[in-house]
């Protein structure tokens, strides 16, 4: 069973260990939401912490691991990148990260502010860069987000707090690199069994559906949805194998649904969750990193 990499005894351990600023987050019923949608939801907003994400709870699973002075180097679209940036600076580490060329700047300026030195590529070959910069630096890392067990197992924690409130028929999460959806299932899986796991891509972005339905990565030349933090194109050949075991159905939704869902969460819960996080509305709002430009977009009339 490939799920084994993903270890039960480390996730339990990450909920007491992990920096309790991104534990416990947020976890209720919230009646306008649960009539907008028709059914009973439990929602989980994980943007109440330094980052405005979840990330953080894996990359700092992953950070107390590491020497002091290692260099941890990462690609990202944003948030990934700022959690790296937050975890390196706190345990005495330093962190690249590698983005392409004309992302959020709202999360450039903010991975900057949390101690990252960033690095803009132009063209595709983003991981390429950040693999060489790792290869030329004999203290550096590289920190890949859906390969490294460890930050599954970080993201693992969140399914140790949706059950605290009880059995869940169902979970919805957004599926980017893999690592959210991945390690929530492994310990609900094994807690809960009957919990239904759910991903959720954009219709722009379908490379890990598809990798998902047919047992193996299928990358795509690009990717086409203003949610960028599930804008994969390449996917992680460890993270589908994972996927393929615990995850029970996989949805695509377009940009349009998104932004719906991102009215919806303003309107009912008074979040504005950034596009990745509204993509799994029904559980969990992972992101709030929102782009300046989507705000007008969003609070406009539908």
């Amino acid at each position: 069973m490939h799920t084994l990499d993903l270890d039960l005894e480390r996730i339990a351990r990450a909920a007491q260990v992990i920096d309790p600023v991104f534990l416990n987050s947020p976890q209720y019923v919230d009646e306008q939401l649960c009539a907008a949608l028709g059914r009973r939801v439990l929602v989980k907003v994980e943007t109440l912490n330094p980052l405005r994400s979840f990330k953080g709870r894996g990359v700092d699973l992953l950070a107390r691991e590491l020497a002091p002075g290692t260099r941890m180097v990462c690609t990202s679209t944003g948030n990934f990148g700022q959690a790296v940036g937050y975890a390196a600076t706190r345990r005495g580490l330093k962190a690249e990260v590698f983005v392409p060329a004309g992302i959020s700047q709202v999360k450039l300026t903010r991975m900057r502010s949390l101690g990252a030195r960033v690095h803009e590529i132009q063209g595709p070959d983003v991981d390429g860069a950040a693999r060489a910069f790792a290869a030329a630096h004999p203290e550096a890392v590289l920190v890949e987000d859906g390969q490294d067990a460890r930050i599954a197992e970080g993201a693992g924690t969140i399914g140790v707090d949706l059950l605290k409130a009880g059995p869940i028929d169902a979970v919805v999460l957004p599926v980017g690199d893999g690592a959210l959806i991945t390690g929530v299932g492994r310990w609900l899986k094994e807690h809960s069994p009957a919990t239904h796991i759910v991903g959720v891509c954009a219709q722009g972005a379908p490379s890990m559906a598809t990798s998902w339905r047919l047992g193996r990565p299928v990358g795509t030349e690009g990717a086409h949805t203003f949610a960028e933090g599930i804008a994969i194109s390449d996917p992680i050949p460890a993270s589908v194998a994972r996927m393929r075991v615990l995850v029970d159905q996989m949805v695509e939704v377009c940009d349009a649904q998104i932004l719906q869902a991102m009215r919806t969460a303003l309107v009912t819960l008074g979040v504005v969750p950034e596009p990745a996080g509204a993509a799994g509305l029904a559980t969990l709002i992972t992101g709030a990193n929102v782009d300046q430009g989507l705000l007008p977009r969003l609070v406009s009339a539908p």
